[in-house]
């Protein structure tokens, strides 16, 4: 097969969910081709994840020109592929600017460079659109004939949470009426998706997938110096709700001084977590670790004890699905607490695995904690209750061969389709 990721950015260092799909697909012999409608992350550093190397995927990506930030600049250039690409179809890009027809992710100069790459090569089986988000544009893209093939969207969190609130209920309507097939990362979203009006009989559940063989299984015991360490891994962004976990180590601090708590991840709220931690005189314990590769992360993981995911509903309404970051830390063998947020529950089974609080409650989650450092005996069973329910549930493997599936079983009802309709014409012409 040949398939289309459409992505808003790439590479980004976040979403090993997304790679572990495209690696998955290569493996089993299908082409792929990326399309980050928005290029390259913004202040890209040129620190990729090892996997984008190690399969050069940055030759499978398909990147838009660069677009000049300031108006004019854009607009002449713009305006410039448009002409340069007439004799391929660049004249198809004129319908989107129609009033009121497409919304402003289509309706917009980008679209004269984010087209070249299909006017090219748009062609293809399988459309893949990672997020909700993306929908819009594949759906303008591909009524345009501009890109042709199957259309599936992925529902991750944000696209069914947060954009939902900001553009209305009906915001996917078109979307449900005209995309072939619908994935879903957790229960929480599907049904959210179904609420909106998704036929509930084109939408699954589709986990995000981790490679399990890369996050090796421990069993943990209490260190014999007797310092705990404790991890938290993701963006420092509300959602992740890491001010909750940094302020239940501050409680605990004061009772057990021997604690280290190690924070991976970089973003808008590192200023803010810096502030908190010296008000909190917590800096002795707290470490703001910035991005690690996964290798580093893995690392990291393998010398802690517990690892905390204090997910929040963001002020927006974003939220999360079982977020990978706690997946890899229970293959690992980690004790979890979590909270009772979006599609975590689906993840982490409340005194099995770890334990789960509610939102924004920094007192339950030192009260969580504590009872894991007071009884070290259940780090181990936990631990392997999480490894068994990673391998279940979320093994990269069985979902990469559940995604071929879907797809064959998309173009094989098209295929039945011609067939049906065929027959229905000899018929007639009987």
């Amino acid at each position: 097969m040949k398939i289309a990721f459409i992505v808003w950015r790439f590479p980004v260092l976040s979403e090993a969910f997304i790679l572990n799909q495209i690696t998955g697909l290569i493996d089993r012999g299908h082409d792929v081709r990326i399309h980050p409608v928005n290029g390259l992350p913004k202040n890209y550093t040129g620190k990729i994840h090892p996997i984008v190397e190690e399969y050069q995927l940055m030759k499978r990506t398909c990147f838009p020109p660069t677009v000049p930030e300031k108006f004019f600049p854009r607009l002449i250039k713009g305006v410039g592929l448009f002409l340069k690409n007439l004799n391929r179809g660049s004249w198809k890009t004129l319908q989107f600017f129609q009033p009121g027809k497409y919304g402003a992710e289509v309706a917009t100069l980008k679209s004269f460079y984010r087209t070249i790459a299909l006017l090219q090569d748009g062609s293809y089986d399988i459309i893949h659109c990672q997020f909700g988000t993306l929908a819009p544009i594949a759906l303008a893209y591909r009524d345009a004939n501009i890109i042709r093939g199957k259309l599936i969207t992925t529902f991750r969190g944000i696209d069914i949470s947060k954009y939902v609130r900001e553009n209305g209920i009906d915001v996917y309507e078109q979307l449900f009426q005209e995309g072939e097939f619908f994935l879903a990362n957790c229960e929480f979203f599907r049904d959210r998706a179904v609420k909106l009006g998704c036929d509930p009989t084109r939408i699954v559940i589709h986990g995000s997938g981790l490679d399990c063989s890369k996050f090796s299984f421990k069993p943990r015991h209490f260190p014999a110096d007797g310092k705990v360490k404790i991890a938290t891994t993701g963006r420092l962004v509300e959602k992740k709700g890491i001010e909750y976990g940094i302020r239940a180590i501050a409680k605990l601090v004061k009772t057990y001084s021997n604690l280290e708590y190690n924070i991976i991840g970089d973003g808008e709220l590192k200023a803010y977590f810096e502030q908190l931690i010296t008000e909190l005189k917590v800096g002795h314990v707290v470490k703001l670790l910035g991005w690690k590769q996964q290798k580093e992360i893995v690392e990291i993981l393998d010398s802690c004890h517990v690892f905390i995911a204090p997910s929040v509903t963001a002020a927006d309404g974003n939220q999360d699905a079982p977020v990978n970051t706690l997946k890899e830390a229970m293959a690992m063998g980690l004790p979890v607490i979590s909270t009772r947020h979006g599609g975590i529950p689906e993840l982490v089974q409340n005194g099995i695995s770890g334990f789960l609080v509610s939102e924004r409650d920094a007192d339950a989650i030192a009260t969580k904690l504590e009872f894991l450092i007071e009884h070290p005996e259940v780090w181990q069973s936990m631990g392997k209750a999480g490894r068994e329910r990673v391998e279940a549930q979320y093994d990269m493997n069985k979902l990469n061969d559940e995604l071929v599936e879907i797809y064959q079983q998309m173009l094989n009802e098209t295929s039945n389709r011609k067939i049906i309709k065929q027959n229905l014409q000899k018929l007639m012409r009987v």
